[in-house]
């Protein structure tokens, strides 16, 4: 297997044979960033298929600063961003000021599989999920978020309260489902 660095050599001179193997290495690692920002798998196979376009097309650009798993995470959630930016704006935010906020207690999920995690995190309104994401998954801090979804850094704060009150009731039901199995048993 050949090194990052040749690889890419290789996908800039315009190998096709190279950048069927950049994406084999990387489409699996990106995939479940993708996952996180679409509404569903469709959605995530155009995210990623958009985003693998635009590596290719800077492959150039990449100076090594960065680990390039990091860079490439990095270009498929702005592409995911873009990609759902047409649906931010369908549904409104609130901004923070406007918003009651109240500290949650600890949420358990240990027994919730992958699946159902990612299924809730589907439900919620996109502004809520794509914020969510960029907060408590990547770690963008919500000036960030604001700056790139051109919203406040009040509204981001909101989204990301609403999202996990949101994905607390669902928890909260998901948790009342396996106390009821557990007394049925």
């Amino acid at each position: 297997m050949i090194q990052d660095i040749e690889l890419i050599n290789k996908c800039i001179k315009g190998e096709l044979k190279a950048q069927r193997e950049l994406y084999d290495r990387y489409a699996a690692k990106l995939m479940p960033v993708a996952m996180r920002y679409g509404k569903s798998q469709e959605d995530a196979e155009d995210i990623l298929q958009d985003a693998f376009i635009k590596i290719f097309n800077s492959l150039e650009s990449f100076r090594q600063e960065a680990q390039f798993l990091t860079w490439l995470k990095r270009i498929v959630i702005n592409t995911s961003i873009n990609h759902n930016r047409r649906k931010l704006y369908e549904q409104p935010m609130l901004d923070i000021e406007k918003t009651p906020l109240h500290v949650e207690k600890e949420l358990v999920i240990s027994h919730l599989h992958f699946t159902e995690i990612m299924a809730m995190l589907h439900k919620l309104p996109v502004g809520c999920r794509t914020v969510f994401n960029l907060f408590a998954i990547e770690g963008y801090p919500h000036k960030e978020i604001a700056e790139q979804l051109e919203i406040s850094e009040g509204t981001s704060k909101s989204q990301y309260a609403r999202a996990r009150a949101l994905l607390k009731a669902m928890l909260d039901e998901a948790n009342q489902v396996v106390q009821s199995n557990i007394s049925m048993s």
